[in-house]
């Protein structure tokens, strides 16, 4: 187990856990978050705002749990629940039309996934792999969630300080594996913000409870979801900005780094960085030469030669996105049984590894 990414173990009811997360977590909020410029000058165009009580109206009305669970992290942390809900929402804001550059610079999330079909008969898992990119501010402060509910699935999740757990990588004891890409659609609206969405997911018993939150048509914004489950062969990708979600399942191995590629999505307006489209090429361009999705790492451990573009992201490797893969994870997908291996770096693999049966 590496000391790099620290375990976090919770337990209880929402607001317990939130609790027991946050305390786990402030003085990296405190260090991480609450300096960081970008989340600043949020706080200064959003604080207080309409659209930002509009989202917080939604999510309490419709996720009263989760609501608790992360006002009780802002209490554990010493922060006011506001501060702690915009901190979830950067993503869902509308940003003044002379201020969209911040939004763009904030969203640090610029994650590369690889999903695969299996072959239950034959021995072949299904195969869910994912590049966790975020800001570099946070190679310090990694965490790993170990929780335990009290009425619902248990999960494990890769954590940010101070967001809700299940918009990373995280996999449940009901055999569910969801994974999330950042994408840049411009349909946002007021409505139910997408952090909520993806911890609402980590409930779900089922497919079809997964594809219930994520067709809800008031959902404030969106992310690409892979979700696989214990016991199907073919995982789903599913994109799902807030005015539609187009869900496909994977037949042939197939890549997806952080924009919308499904035709239904041609006429909506995105940005998508040269980053996001280098990482789709390379990976597109990985499996289309037989690279095998068993082992994704040789793909997503891709390093550019020249300091340019590459799959594994580090400041200042010439991207424009500015993102850092914080972890890569593969989750491996049987009819049994789901296991999980985290790498803290290509030089630092199997830091966290796990399986639920």
């Amino acid at each position: 187990m590496s000391d790099s990414i620290k375990i976090i173990e919770a337990t209880g009811a929402p607001a317990d856990m939130g609790r027991q997360i946050g305390a786990a977590v402030a003085a990296s909020f405190n260090e991480a978050v609450m300096l960081n410029h970008e989340f600043r000058q949020t706080q200064k165009l959003f604080a207080g705002s309409d659209y930002l009580k509009a989202l917080r109206d939604a999510a309490a009305a419709h996720y009263p749990r989760h609501m608790a669970e992360l006002e009780g992290m802002a209490e554990s942390i010493g922060t006011d629940a506001e501060t702690l809900f915009l901190w979830n929402c950067r993503g869902d804001l509308r940003f003044p039309p002379e201020t969209a550059q911040a939004r763009l610079d904030a969203m640090h999330d610029a994650c590369t996934t690889v999903i695969s079909a299996g072959d239950f008969e034959a021995g072949v898992p299904a195969v869910i792999a994912h590049n966790e990119d975020g800001s570099g501010d946070f190679m310090m402060h990694r965490y790993w969630l170990r929780a335990r509910p009290d009425d619902a699935p248990a999960f494990e999740s890769y954590l940010y300080p101070g967001m809700l757990a299940g918009h990373s990588v995280a996999v449940t004891d009901a055999g569910l594996v969801q994974t999330i890409n950042n994408i840049r659609a411009d349909d946002l609206k007021p409505g139910i913000p997408r952090h909520f969405i993806c911890r609402a997911v980590l409930e779900a018993e089922n497919i079809p409870d997964v594809i219930g939150h994520l067709r809800r048509p008031d959902r404030a914004s969106g992310f690409h979801h892979a979700i696989g489950m214990m016991g199907v062969e073919q995982p789903m990708s599913i994109e799902a900005p807030a005015s539609a979600s187009v869900i496909r399942t994977v037949d042939t191995a197939a890549g997806h780094a952080n924009h919308l590629l499904d035709d239904h999505f041609a006429s909506m307006a995105q940005t998508v960085t040269a980053s996001s489209d280098f990482r789709q090429h390379a990976v597109d361009e990985y499996l289309a030469a037989g690279g095998d999705p068993k082992h994704a790492e040789r793909i997503l451990f891709q390093r550019g030669d020249d300091g340019g573009e590459s799959v594994l992201r580090r400041p200042g490797d010439g991207g424009d996105d500015y993102g850092c893969t914080l972890v890569t994870a593969v989750f491996r997908i049987h009819a049994e049984r789901v296991d999980w291996t985290v790498h803290a770096a290509p030089e630092e693999t199997d830091a966290i590894t796990g399986t639920f049966a």
